[in-house]
């Protein structure tokens, strides 16, 4: 029946399998045939060299030769259990093997006969010891074992045993599925020295070295990074070919009025250029879709005023979507301050307002007249329709998932869209999972901008931190302190925001300490947000939900309690709050990290400000699908490729794979590859707009 099987056939159909085996697999992530074939080893053990009994050390996991001298089975305290015991010899030294609950191998191990055993060797009783070993029966008249010396070993579950798991995955490789066909096109596999398919599943199984190991983990590598980026660039060809949107005009009255007489600043360098990128782009017919990377404080915001202003400027609508409340009402604010001078309605549009303002807006917005939204999630619901939207602007795009991203940019006929972060994003991520997007970066801070002084220390109450807490109010400062929790838990021993604000309260009794997290109703945030922004509030004692874009100028000082507890973007994100007006900023990191990775991540941020080098390292700690919110729809879910260790793999990947889309825009030439890329990743990249 194997013959008649296919990639997709449950693994229960396999010989030897049946469906309580094809259980335990599920555990380990196989259900079918394929997941079977790619269920690559964790480690590979060598067993090519048999050392002699007499040297073998306590602890290691060791291959030994030897005759069995004598087997026995026996009962022990524990009900249906029993504890098979061989005695072993070499010729020259004796040891034991011992297994728990073995069936049958009395029957196999027989006296006189000659195996070798790989497994952990101890010392028990003045006897070297192997615990629960694998063995091979040596038939060869030579007296070799007769196995394979490099021998993988595969993620475990109970009820599996890795020397059946071998076997089940060699004889599947035996009678190789006819439909998993090689999808790379055979000119680039030439090109590249790449093996095919069937012998690189095959190698990374069982290699005979570390090169041919290497080999295939390059070829099933590269693979991964083609697929993607073979289906980026037909998303990309067929946004730009199958959609019409709307052009902008970037010099009409509104815009020139802003610059000249509303702008309180001059724009840097990097913000005229990425300006420049912007008007290109959606000055024609085909939708922008960009994204711009930007660190902290380098002026994002007006970027993108003036996109959406441009969207109103030409007679269309705009919108920006925040991920908090909170950020939504300040663009609310700041927006509303710029633009009522020149008449731009600016409508806010979040789950707290009461039913009879939403309606209002909810009409205005359906008019179609020329206005710019500011909201949160709130302006995907069902209920909101724009009449005119030609303009979309996504802040903080890690906090989006890609639907929302997605259900937004489809309340337009094909508007531009602007993406925005300002977590940087190191080129791997930026090539793998935007890789459909245009790049702007923002690398210039506005001129004056003091670059914030990061410190680490262990004691949350440590007097020269209260002394300088209490220098920078006096100044007119303002303190963020940031703690993990809410309240207290027996599970984490954590500072929690509501006993810390009772600690500083009672600490400084003649300052006014607010208190802001998750908890705390909208409106109540509002208040407090708008009472430490006045001056009102001297110490604001919070959880993250002041980490992304909120900007208190007189803010100098930013504590993190816990600090190891928090991923590197999110702590350059906390300390991007402060400091952003003519007075430095400091960050304190308190804590006492009881792991390397923990202790890794205070070093790079006193070490550094630079947003792209602990962007990098946050990848190298965390991984892809953390840092940049994608883990949820599996983009970078790779079996083998690492964004970390295969950057060049992924270059030459991209190259390749634009290269043949613009040649075959729908791969009529290459069958294999175009239904490989459309079974893997079409689900998960078939979505509107914006990655």
């Amino acid at each position: 029946m194997t013959e008649a099987l296919t990639r997709d056939s449950p693994v229960r159909f396999l010989k030897g399998v049946g469906p309580a085996r094809a259980a335990r697999l599920l555990r380990l992530g196989v259900q079918t045939i394929e997941d079977l074939l790619y269920l690559f080893p964790r480690r590979y053990e060598n067993r090519g060299v048999a050392a002699p009994l007499a040297s073998l050390q306590a602890g290691s996991f060791s291959s030994a030769v030897a005759s069995v001298v004598a087997i026995e089975r026996k009962p022990t305290r524990k009900r249906n259990l029993s504890l098979v015991t061989a005695l072993l010899s070499d010729g020259s030294t004796l040891a034991q093997a011992v297994w728990f609950n073995r069936r049958g191998l009395e029957k196999i191990l027989l006296p006189g006969s000659k195996a070798s055993f790989f497994g952990k060797v101890d010392r028990r009783g003045g006897f070297l010891q192997f615990t629960n070993p694998e063995f091979e029966i040596i038939a060869g008249e030579d007296g070799s074992p007769g196995q394979r010396t490099i021998v993988p070993v595969y993620p475990g579950t109970e009820g599996i045993y890795q020397k059946w798991l071998r076997r089940l995955v060699s004889e599947t490789i035996g009678s190789f599925p006819g439909d998993l066909t090689d999808p790379l096109p055979e000119f680039i596999r030439e090109a590249k020295g790449l093996t095919p398919l069937e012998t690189a599943i095959s190698q990374m199984h069982f290699p005979t070295g570390r090169e041919e190991w290497a080999r295939a983990r390059k070829r099933l590598a590269f693979e991964e990074l083609f697929l993607l980026q073979v289906a980026l660039a037909i998303r990309k060809q067929g946004y730009m070919e199958d959609t019409e949107g709307k052009p902008l005009t970037w010099k009409g009255p509104l815009m020139e009025r802003f610059l000249a007489e509303v702008l309180p600043f001059p724009m840097t360098g990097s913000q005229e250029r990425v300006l420049s990128e912007l008007a290109r782009d959606s000055s024609g017919n085909i939708p922008m879709n960009r994204l711009l990377q930007g660190d902290v404080g380098s002026g994002k915001t007006v970027v993108a005023l003036i996109f959406l202003l441009a969207a109103a400027d030409s007679g269309f609508q705009g919108v920006i979507m925040a991920p908090t409340e909170i950020l939504a009402r300040q663009h609310h604010r700041r927006l509303t301050d710029w633009l009522s001078a020149l008449g731009v309605p600016v409508h806010l549009l979040v789950g707290s307002l009461p039913s009879s303002r939403r309606e209002e807006i909810l009409e205005e917005i359906a008019s179609g007249e020329p206005c710019i939204v500011v909201g949160t999630h709130a302006l995907i619901q069902k209920t909101v329709r724009f009449g005119s939207l030609a303009a979309v602007v996504v802040d903080e795009q890690h906090r989006f998932g890609v639907l929302q991203r997605g259900a937004l940019a489809g309340k337009g006929d094909h508007p531009h869209v602007l993406v925005m972060t300002a977590t940087p994003i190191p080129r791997t991520l930026t090539l793998s999972v935007f890789g459909d997007l245009a790049f702007s970066v923002i690398d210039e801070f506005p001129p004056g901008r003091i670059p914030t002084v990061t410190r680490h220390l262990h004691d949350p109450d440590d007097p020269r931190l209260m002394k300088f807490i209490a220098k920078e109010m006096a100044r007119g400062g303002r303190v963020y302190w940031v703690c993990p929790v809410i309240e207290e838990s027996e599970k984490l021993p954590l500072m929690p925001v509501i006993r810390r604000h009772e600690i500083l309260a009672e600490r400084f009794p003649e300052e006014k300490v607010g208190i802001l997290h998750g908890q705390i109703s909208p409106e109540e945030r509002e208040e407090t947000m708008e009472a430490f922004a006045g001056g009102d509030i001297s110490i604001l004692v919070s959880t993250t939900v002041v980490e992304v874009g909120l900007d208190v100028s007189e803010a100098t000082v930013m504590v993190v309690e816990d600090a190891h507890r928090f991923g590197l973007s999110q702590l350059h994100q906390l300390r991007g709050r402060v400091g952003r007006g003519s007075s430095a900023g400091s960050c304190f990191l308190v804590g006492r990290p009881g792991t390397d990775e923990g202790r890794a991540r205070i070093e790079v941020m006193c070490s550094s400000s630079d947003g792209f080098r602990i962007a990098e390292k946050d990848l190298i700690l965390r991984g892809p699908g953390e840092i940049c919110g994608v883990r949820q729809h599996g983009i970078t879910d790779f079996r083998i490729a690492d964004l970390v260790k295969d950057r060049r793999l992924l270059e030459e990947a991209r190259e390749d794979a634009f290269s043949l889309v613009r040649s075959d825009p729908s791969l009529s030439g290459f069958p294999d590859l175009r239904r490989e890329v459309f079974r893997k990743l079409g689900a998960k990249l078939r979505l509107a707009g914006t990655a």
